[in-house]
């Protein structure tokens, strides 16, 4: 069963492109995030023609995500985190796909530092961490995957540059530390285990030439519960659609899980 998470940078300015992967690479599920269109407007005639199922949660102009299944209809389980009933983002959404509960987040930016933006970003990571402990707890096969803007290390392998970054609300010190308490719960970080060295990114700016120079760094995250790294075979990137005309500023990154 191939898993993808895929930030699409505005689902209607994409969907070609976003159809064209989807013909080409046959995922089963796809965590979409940043779909730009509240719920009325999500395409979803187009993504049922492409042969695929979803749940959704848009939000007008802004955040949403979706989670899309082949062939079959993928089971909601809830959309938003719990802990903040006001939370007006649509920044998370999950759902059962052939077994596999699968999360779908796009983790606040926090950027500028040092403003509430920031604040509400380690405020949304603490919330997921309590929500992933208590799906660790079920002890069943679980994948929270998704754009979660944290560069993980200041090693080149996840940042083409430290110096160009250091700054920036992906980078800082309380970001990756919220990152690292998230995974040390008991998560694998797919990614890194299928490539434990070497540069692996997942996100190419659109200005200063970022995609000719490979100057990227890596945001887009697969944690495994154990019940579902036992089962992984591979992961990756496709990254070469990055290159395309009008794509996304994400490559879609994903695994590979054994069918049991």
């Amino acid at each position: 069963m191939k898993i993808a998470t895929y930030n699409v940078n505005g689902i209607r300015a994409r969907l070609p492109r976003l159809v064209e992967w989807l013909d080409e690479q046959k995922p089963d599920a796809v965590c979409l995030q940043e779909l730009k269109c509240d719920d009325d407007n999500f395409p979803i005639a187009d993504i049922e023609a492409a042969g695929y199922g979803a749940v959704w949660h848009g939000q007008k102009g802004f955040n949403g995500v979706a989670i899309l299944a082949r062939d079959v209809e993928p089971e909601l389980r809830r959309t938003g985190l719990p802990g903040d009933p006001d939370d007006t983002h649509s920044r998370y959404i999950e759902a059962t796909v052939n077994g596999i509960v699968i999360g779908s987040i796009y983790l606040p930016n926090g950027n500028p530092v040092g403003t509430e933006k920031f604040t509400y970003k380690l405020a949304w990571f603490d919330r997921l961490a309590a929500h992933a402990r208590n799906l660790l707890e079920e002890e069943i096969p679980v994948v929270l995957a998704g754009d979660y803007n944290v560069i993980p290390t200041e090693h080149h392998d996840d940042v083409f540059s430290v110096r160009a970054m250091a700054k920036d609300a992906l980078m800082q010190p309380e970001s990756r530390a919220a990152f690292r308490t998230l995974v040390h719960q008991g998560w694998t970080d797919a990614i890194r285990v299928r490539y434990p060295v070497g540069a692996v990114y997942t996100f190419w700016d659109y200005t200063a030439g970022a995609w000719q120079r490979d100057a990227g760094f890596r945001i887009d995250h697969l944690l495994l519960s154990p019940q579902a790294a036992d089962r992984m075979t591979d992961a990756g990137v496709d990254k070469e659609y990055r290159g395309r005309e009008k794509a996304s500023d994400h490559a879609a990154t994903w695994i590979v899980l054994d069918d049991y």
